[in-house]
């Protein structure tokens, strides 16, 4: 792997300078995708009203999902999704920048969904809303005005990994399998956030805390030390990746960080831990 020079790139991430100098663009798209644990007690909407930068859009991953699936935020149908992206206003010509408010979270998991909906020019925002604040940047409790739009979306089936395929991955050794919940969670030591779920971990996968490649200020770690972390798992761009989590939004954010090194023919399973571990038939291992 070759990091990548540790500048703005408008298809992975974005600094905040980088948003300042192209905010007058006509065809930036800024989105506040936040979203929370149940447990945290948060409404990322109402907060969103209270708080955003100017000219934003709020991107619900829950509501933006697959509402007949029992399992939480799964991605849509191609055609669900492109209605409600069509909705807020973007278009396919449009450069889109992801935040949210706690630094680097929930927002790789919407950057993720553009990016399998065949999206390219679509980037996190480093460091999110605390970032943006902390430089001097303002915000508003406005209520944004935008015209719904025409989108069209181009799925690419790599980009997620069903049940079935993760059941076929984790028996073999043919893809590395990058667990993003925290260590407790994968050893099946701590329990799982979700009530009635047990802890552990599949098969053949490897504990990778998102914690791991983000910083304790939210921002993602510079490329070289993503590089390193990576090569210090024999993780490579021509291998079979598949990243997990326990709903598929920390997933994303070990996502982020292998396209920000240039390792981007990568897949996410979808129905992460809450899938597996729910679903009889599915291997739990601990320690």
């Amino acid at each position: 792997m070759t990091a990548a020079p540790h500048t703005d790139d408008p298809r992975t991430l974005v600094s905040v300078q980088w948003v300042r100098d192209h905010i007058s663009d006509p065809h930036l798209v800024l989105l506040d995708a936040s979203w929370h644990m149940p447990a945290a007690e948060r409404d990322p909407r109402a907060e969103y009203g209270r708080d955003h930068i100017a000219g934003a859009r709020f991107f619900d991953i829950d509501a933006i999902s697959d509402t007949s699936s029992p399992l939480p935020h799964m991605l849509p149908t191609p055609d669900a999704f492109a209605a409600s992206v069509g909705g807020l206003g973007i278009s396919n010509a449009d450069q889109i920048v992801i935040y949210d408010t706690v630094g680097i979270f929930s927002a790789a998991r919407a950057w993720w969904m553009f990016r399998a909906m065949g999206h390219d020019k679509v980037a996190v925002m480093d460091g999110g809303l605390p970032a943006w604040l902390a430089s001097g940047g303002a915000t508003t409790d406005a209520k944004e005005q935008f015209e719904r739009s025409t989108y069209e979306a181009q799925f690419s089936p790599r980009a997620v990994t069903p049940l079935s395929a993760m059941q076929a991955a984790s028996e073999g050794a043919s893809h590395v399998i990058l667990d993003a919940r925290p260590a407790g969670r994968f050893d099946g030591s701590q329990p799982e956030p979700r009530p009635g779920l047990p802890s552990g971990h599949m098969p053949n996968a490897t504990s990778l805390p998102f914690s791991s490649v983000v910083t304790s200020e939210g921002f993602l770690n510079a490329p070289s030390d993503l590089e390193n972390l990576f090569a210090g798992l024999g993780v490579g761009e021509e291998m079979n990746i598949i990243t997990t989590c326990g709903s598929g939004v920390t997933a994303a954010i070990l996502t982020l960080a292998l396209a920000r090194i240039g390792v981007e023919d990568t897949s996410l399973y979808d129905g992460s831990w809450t899938e597996w571990g729910s679903t009889d038939g599915c291997p739990i291992e601990t320690s």
